[in-house]
């Protein structure tokens, strides 16, 4: 009976140590053959992607020759110019030009002329490059007398602005990514971000001031982090620090609805006329065009600048979720006007601005993406503005299945995560021990019955 049960032994140890072996040897060859090569980490911004080499072009020919940028219905990019010469340049870059009466100096002095007239709660004003003219919305709160002082102040600048009204009202979205809660209501996870020693979750500066505690629900339950930093107004970005025991839950990946993630690769500033993509916890997925850059928001709670004005919409909930297209990271929701059923104009913070003032990456990317070339960083491919994608192509980027942030579907995915190599190894050294082990009792044990056997009979 005792010889049965050590054999049982025997052989569910046996069992168990090549089940070890074979788990193992999976963690480690999948995970070695996961790995991205480290010669080709992920670029650090495909804005050349969509806006091809008009940015350069901009920059070089300065501010009195050009009036920005943006990219037509077939992916093109396009110069506003003012001079012949500029145009030929233009021209010889692979871009097209497009002469305008207006310089970007003419419309930036238009925007200052507007910062310093007094301020009115719920307008706006952006370059509207293609159009070559500076867009000024006033919402349904603009009273009359607001509005007449304004047009005043349009008319003395001159033809280089243009006035509208616009329905609904300029608010924050408080009230993406994932839901998150605070005493200050309901906000959407932007991205996540590391200093790389420490994980944060971005999101909009308007969700809660330094101190805000974040939960996963409404009741206080499952606290996520804690404000650290807040900028708004002015800005509207703020970083939150997770709390003790949340540190796998940085991801790569943010979340779009129905169990999906898109992984983002990289973090850029959008083009004029490019299609993008938001996610909020209130209204998901949805997408839009980029209409205007360096927009001025003036919110009931103070006036934001640098935004990225867009005709994606947005709803209460959504404020902080991620702006993004083909997998880059472009914003996160700071406010607007309208809804998801009758349309309206959304306003984004800069991702890139962001990142830069907060001294943080994206979660997932190497330390040194977007550091200059020269410094020894990571840049998009030479070739990559030969490559636009026109606007009607943009895609969200690469959806996968998710159950949450910073976790994976399957036994397989974790066993094959690339992290899991050094586990791998540990399992595969035990279930050889675990081997080596039962090999050398059953020797012993036989070599003990031999004896035993010899004994009695030659004795």
């Amino acid at each position: 009976m005792r010889h049965a049960r050590r054999l049982v032994v025997r052989r569910v140890t046996r069992l168990a140590a090549v089940g070890g072996l074979l788990c193992g040897g999976l963690m480690v060859t999948q995970a070695v053959a996961t790995e991205p090569a480290a010669t080709a980490p992920p670029p650090a911004s495909t804005a050349r992607t969509v806006a091809g080499p008009a940015p350069d072009l901009v920059a070089r020919l300065g501010d009195d020759r050009t009036a920005g940028s943006w990219i037509d219905s077939a992916g093109r990019p396009v110069v506003a110019v003012t001079d012949d010469e500029a145009a030929a340049e233009v021209e010889a870059a692979g871009a097209r030009a497009e002469q305008v009466r207006y310089s970007m100096a003419d419309l930036d002095s238009a925007t200052e002329r507007l910062r310093s007239a007094p301020r009115v709660t719920g307008t706006s004003w952006a370059v509207a490059p293609a159009s070559n003219e500076v867009v000024v919305r006033a919402d349904s709160t603009v009273s009359a007398a607001d509005w007449s002082r304004l047009t005043r102040t349009a008319e003395q600048i001159g033809a280089s602005v243009r006035m509208e009204r616009t329905e609904g009202t300029f608010t924050t979205r408080l009230d993406g990514g994932r839901p998150v809660f605070s005493a200050s209501g309901r906000c959407s996870v932007g991205f996540d971000v590391t200093d790389g020693q420490g994980d944060f979750m971005l999101t909009a500066g308007h969700c809660g001031p330094v101190g805000s505690v974040w939960f996963t629900d409404t009741g206080g339950a499952g606290q996520i982090g804690r404000t650290i930093t807040s900028e708004f107004p002015g800005a509207d970005f703020s970083l939150v620090q997770y709390a003790e025991g949340q540190q796998d839950t940085a991801s790569d990946v943010v979340a779009v609805g129905e169990g999906r993630g898109v992984r983002i690769t990289s973090a850029a500033d959008p083009a004029v006329g490019q299609r993008v993509f938001r996610s909020g916890s209130t209204t998901g997925l949805r997408e839009g065009e980029v209409t205007g850059l360096d927009a001025t928001v003036n919110y009931p709670e103070g006036t934001v600048t640098g935004l990225i004005e867009t005709t994606v919409c947005a709803e209460p909930g959504d404020s902080g979720g991620p702006l993004f297209s083909e997998g880059v990271a472009l914003g996160v929701t700071s406010g607007g006007n309208g809804d998801c059923a009758s349309g309206g104009t959304t306003f984004f913070q800069p991702v890139t601005e962001a990142l830069d003032a907060l001294g943080v990456r994206l979660a997932g990317l190497p330390d040194d993406a977007g550091a200059d070339p020269s410094e020894g960083g990571t840049a998009p491919s030479d070739t990559a503005s030969q490559q636009a994608v026109p606007p009607g192509d943009a895609r969200p980027g690469a959806v996968e299945r998710m159950n949450a942030p910073g976790t994976v579907t399957t036994l397989l995915e974790r066993l094959t995560d690339p992290r899991h190599v050094g586990p791998g190894l540990l399992v595969v050294a035990g279930s050889l021990v675990a081997l080596a082990a039962t090999r050398h009792i059953r020797t012993e044990q036989d070599r003990h019955r031999y004896r035993q056997q010899y004994s009695r009979n030659w004795g």
